[in-house]
Formats: structure tokens, sequence, C-alpha cells
């Protein structure tokens, strides 16, 4: 979603299409960002924190579940 977003702010600013980004050497930048972002958000998992350890009320994780599953059928 970040990368669609910026993907999207670059082409309002600059009006270069995506096929042009990765062509400028946009490429790189997509790759390392989506390698940080992605071991940002599982920095709670190598520092031991477990889900279910913090899902309690509203915000439990079978419900975190059906609400995906929702959210993918509407």
């Amino acid at each position: 979603m970040t990368g669609f977003v910026a993907a999207i702010a670059v082409e309002l600013v600059r009006g270069d299409d995506l096929v042009a980004q990765l062509a400028n050497g946009g490429l790189p930048w997509f790759m390392e960002n989506s390698v940080i972002l992605s071991l940002a958000s599982l920095a709670p998992l190598f520092k031991g924190i477990s889900v279910k350890s913090k899902s309690d009320g509203v915000m439990a994780s079978g419900a975190e579940m059906w609400n995906g599953r929702l959210a993918m059928l509407v």
C-alpha cells in the first residue's frame, strides 16, 4: 500500500507513470523500502511478543481474522 501511494504521489508531482518511475531507478528504492518495512513489521515477533499476548477485547485476534475476511468480501 505504501508503494502504491508513493507511486501515485510521484506521478501527480512529476507526471511520470509507473513504468517511467521504475526505469529511472525506482525499482531499487522500492525493494529497499519493502525490506525495511517488512523487517519493521516483524520486529515485535523477533522480540518474542506474540499476537495472543497483545490481543484482548474488541481487538482480539479472532475478531481481527473475521474482520479481515469480511473486508476481502466487500
